[in-house]
């Protein structure tokens, strides 16, 4: 089996900024998010195939990270039409009877992370499909045992997957990041560090810690500056180390929250018909009201 764990806070946001028209539900509000991640969780079970299915959301977009560093994302400059629809876009995973993982001193994210680690130790589980291009979460990217897949473009990202499309292994993620810094979150990684430089670094290095700290000593012909990078690695270590600090994503033993024990727990049985129907009719969501495939405890 394969299980697929999709990112519905990353889904909420990419059907909210949609340039299709916005969809709008009983007295003129704006669900546009919320219909997108609907039609994207049904598509994903109708056509796609999916059986065993877990959905992240941030309950609260600030975290724990944001005690660890001020400048880390908020929600404030949200747009309140799209916050609105968070408890109901839950609403709706749990209607449609897929497991929710609602998060809120730590992250979609992390929750990601930790159900991959979780049920990719399972030998009945084939593969670990995490629905989501977001770079933070190449670095769950296992051995073809965890893998990620960016529905949009139909990109599966294994571990020479993320090689190509970023320049380090997975395991080194958080280290690019925390040199190259991530404007979604909110940090801006260290002066004179790019892309270029951070996956050619820790391609050769693996993790800050092991960077050699004089630029003459690395053995990177053709790199440019390696003595004045080396020395704001050096001079900035601390910094550095915060970043990756804040893009490692937390799992079961940081104490996230996965309820489920047993991959079995994941496996789809169908919407839940009555709470599927009212909450369609509560919201004005007509052309959703018939849309799933498949019902709970239906016949045959």
């Amino acid at each position: 089996m394969q299980v697929h764990l999709v990112d519905a806070t990353y889904e909420l946001f990419r059907a909210h900024f949609s340039p299709r028209p916005p969809v709008l539900g009983r007295g003129g509000v704006v669900l546009s998010g919320v219909s997108g991640l609907a039609e994207q969780l049904l598509y994903l079970l109708r056509e796609q195939g999916a059986t065993h299915v877990g959905c992240a959301t941030d309950r609260v977009i600030e975290s724990f990270r944001n005690d660890l560093y001020p400048g880390y994302k908020t929600s404030a400059g949200m747009p309140p039409e799209l916050l609105a629809q968070f408890p109901v876009a839950e609403r709706a995973i749990e209607a449609l009877g897929l497991v929710l993982w609602p998060m809120v001193e730590f992250e979609a994210d992390d929750a990601i992370a930790a159900a991959a680690e979780r049920f990719a130790a399972d030998p009945r589980v084939e593969r670990v499909v995490i629905c989501t291009p977001d770079k933070d979460m190449a670095q769950c990217v296992r051995d073809g045992r965890v893998v990620l897949w960016d529905r949009r473009r139909d990109l599966v990202y294994d571990d020479a997957g993320v090689r190509a499309k970023w320049g380090v292994p997975p395991a080194s993620v958080p280290d690019r990041l925390a040199l190259v810094g991530d404007a979604a979150d909110g940090f801006p990684g260290l002066p004179g560090w790019g892309d270029k430089s951070a996956a050619a670094v820790l391609a050769r290095y693996g993790t800050l810690e092991d960077v050699p700290a004089r630029g003459s000593d690395w053995d990177l012909p053709g790199l440019r500056n390696p003595v004045g990078l080396a020395t704001t690695l050096r001079d900035r270590m601390d910094e550095a180390l915060l970043y990756r600090d804040l893009a490692r994503l937390r799992t079961i033993g940081d104490g996230v929250p996965i309820p489920q024990h047993d991959v079995a727990e994941l496996a789809w049985a169908g919407a839940d018909r009555p709470a599927w129907e009212a909450l369609c009719d509560e919201l004005g969501l007509a052309r959703l009201r018939a849309r799933p495939h498949r019902w709970r405890d239906a016949p045959g």
